[in-house]
């Protein structure tokens, strides 16, 4: 039986999140509706999750030592991860030193916060299907990897997230500059970048894997659309053969039962026909998952809330929906955003502006998210909200 008690007192339950972005901003808010204590830590200030969370803190989450005194001091119940530059060691071992419940395991940190660690246990220990894969840690390394693998292949580093470091590259005379963007782009430390063969798909998913007191619940699987690795556009469901649907589900309960632990997973899978590839897998709230909001009663935000603190979760699929990013488009800090009445005048459209405090060109500042009768009508909505607004320095 789950008991939570008063946020700011004695009985409080206690949530950290280590990475304070848009995803953890909505996970924060929906762990408040329930009457959670927040916490929340980030590499730089007024992170969109610090401006909802009861008290925030500025450390580097890859300073072990910062770490294991946070945790001290704040004594959460839980830990939950966002980001992939975290001190996963130490993680386990406060896991171990019983200080905290890591989300969904230390272990589970360890292994999906590199790529490295992932694919393989995706491919050679549970025997899942895969692109042609290799790791390199220098540059001639690579080469000699992507020759043998055959191009056009994907590099990209060990340790990112949204498509940072990702190069698509068609001949050896690109591999230099491939290799620079995965170092320099990539989170951590690690000199170490992951080779893949490309794959001939239809189209490729997100298959929101829950696990939760009750077992194992899937959503209703995320179509979406990337440019240069980071997600553009998402849509919910995407049509899929009962094959194909059976085969996703398969290899998202297996990879998601060995690597354990309550809460949502967003496993990506390349579709053809029937076939399905494993990609890679999240133990957190997907960015293309965003869709959520408008076709779910139980948005993946609210399911990893639930999750976690061990209550029920409904997965059912409301109608269908779409998201569109808003980008920054330029750089700035504490820009401005005009046409938010245009936006929210495109019928069934929520926005989200996620209060980032500096704009890049191609940073994520919000998100336009729409319902509708048919997946096609609710694409062209979300678009129509997205592009109306305007950020301004």
């Amino acid at each position: 039986m789950t008991i939570i008690g008063t946020p700011l007192s004695h009985s409080a339950t206690k949530v950290l999140f280590l990475g304070a972005g848009e995803l953890g901003k909505e996970v924060i808010i929906e762990l408040q509706r329930l009457g959670v204590e927040t916490i929340a830590c980030d590499r730089y200030e007024n992170a969109p999750g610090m401006q909802v969370a009861h008290r925030a803190h500025v450390i580097d989450m890859t300073d072990a030592a910062a770490l294991r005194q946070i945790v001290d001091d704040d004594r959460p119940h839980l830990i939950v991860p966002e980001i992939e530059a975290i001190a996963t060691d130490e993680l386990a071992r406060i896991e171990a030193d019983g200080m905290a419940t890591v989300i969904p395991t230390a272990r589970a940190t360890q292994l999906t916060m590199d790529r490295e660690g992932i694919r393989r246990l995706a491919a050679e220990t549970l025997g899942l299907k895969t692109s042609a894969y290799a790791f390199a840690s220098d540059a001639e390394t690579l080469v000699t990897e992507a020759d043998r693998i055959g191009y056009p292949v994907f590099v990209k580093p060990v340790m990112s997230s949204s498509g940072k470091g990702q190069s698509m590259v068609k001949a050896a005379s690109d591999i230099d500059a491939a290799w620079t963007h995965a170092l320099t782009a990539g989170r951590g430390n690690q000199i170490r970048v992951i080779v893949e063969g490309a794959v001939d798909f239809d189209y490729e998913i997100t298959l929101l894997t829950v696990r939760h007191s009750g077992g194992t619940s899937f959503c209703a699987p995320i179509g979406h659309r990337q440019e240069n690795g980071d997600y553009v556009e998402s849509w919910q469901p995407q049509p899929m053969s009962d094959a194909a649907l059976k085969a996703a589900q398969g290899m998202a309960q297996r990879v998601t039962d060995d690597i354990g632990g309550y809460g949502v997973f967003g496993v990506e899978l390349f579709v053809k026909g029937d076939t399905v590839w494993f990609s890679e897998v999240s133990p957190r709230p997907h960015d293309t998952g965003l869709v959520t909001l408008a076709t779910q009663d139980q948005s993946e935000f609210a399911l990893h809330a639930r999750a976690i603190l061990g209550l029920p979760v409904d997965t059912s699929l409301n109608r269908p929906g779409a998201s569109a990013v808003i980008y920054g488009g330029v750089e700035a800090e504490g820009v401005r955003f005009s046409g938010v009445d245009d936006a929210l005048s495109v019928p069934g459209t929520q926005i989200r502006l996620f209060g980032k405090p500096v704009a890049f060109e191609k940073r994520r500042m919000g998100v336009a998210v729409a319902h509708a009768d048919t997946v096609d009508e609710a694409r062209a909505r979300a678009q129509a909200s997205s592009a109306a607004i305007k950020v301004n320095a």
